[in-house]
């Protein structure tokens, strides 16, 4: 994804960005694996040209930190890792570190993430709680930065069936934006492009759409 970041950071309009890298979602699986994701984000865009700092909120608690509030506050750049959605989401919703984001982003900010940290970005988010899809799907308000709609990570991971099925439950007028591994949907101004190697499906109800590197539309 060197591509699309050196993109991202070029696209905050600075220098050299700040960043900060939030391992957030992957603190329920271990500090090992919380570790290692704030290192990969950190040794990724400090390649990249940027200076980066890893702000290191694993909790709500973590979220009200006045210094983790602060790095997120001055980021040109604020990067959201993968893990566990729900945990993400419930550390944002329950600190000032939600709203801190949300700031961010209204300033101007590049706000970015993969896989839950995706997902958390959007109005809607699977409620993925529980170790198993459950059936009929429960759908969570999330973040909010992305209105009327709701991302499906590694979506050419699954069988497009079972993702169908989800995809298919979603609150209506809500988009369902199926995103492949290695794919980023990059919006600005209301328009989005697909960038990386795979494809971005995106569901209205029944009508399914897809869009490859390149290509643009609309929610």
């Amino acid at each position: 994804m060197d591509t699309v970041d050196r993109g991202l950071l070029d696209a905050t309009g600075v220098t050299r960005p700040r960043v900060a890298i939030l391992p957030t979602a992957s603190w329920p699986d271990g500090d090992a694996t919380f570790q290692r994701w704030a290192a990969m984000g950190v040794e990724h865009f400090t390649t990249l040209g940027a200076e980066v700092e890893p702000v290191m909120v694993r909790t709500p608690a973590d979220g009200s930190d006045a210094a983790n509030l602060q790095a997120v506050g001055e980021a040109d750049l604020i990067y959201l890792s993968g893990g566990k959605p729900a945990h993400l989401l419930g550390v944002l919703q329950g600190s000032p570190l939600g709203e801190a984001l949300c700031a961010a982003h209204a300033r101007g900010a590049v706000i970015a993430g993969c896989s839950a940290g995706a997902m958390v970005l959007a109005g809607r988010q699977v409620d993925m709680s529980r170790p198993r899809v459950p059936f009929p799907i429960k759908w969570r308000s999330a973040l909010g930065l992305v209105a009327s709609a709701a991302v499906l990570p590694h979506y050419d991971a699954w069988p497009e069936a079972l993702v169908a099925l989800i995809a298919l439950q979603a609150p209506r007028g809500d988009a369902v934006l199926g995103i492949d591994e290695e794919t980023a949907a990059i919006g600005c101004n209301g328009a989005w492009q697909v960038q990386g190697r795979g494809r971005v499906t995106v569901w209205r109800g029944r009508r399914r759409e897809r869009f490859r590197k390149g290509e643009a539309f609309r929610i």
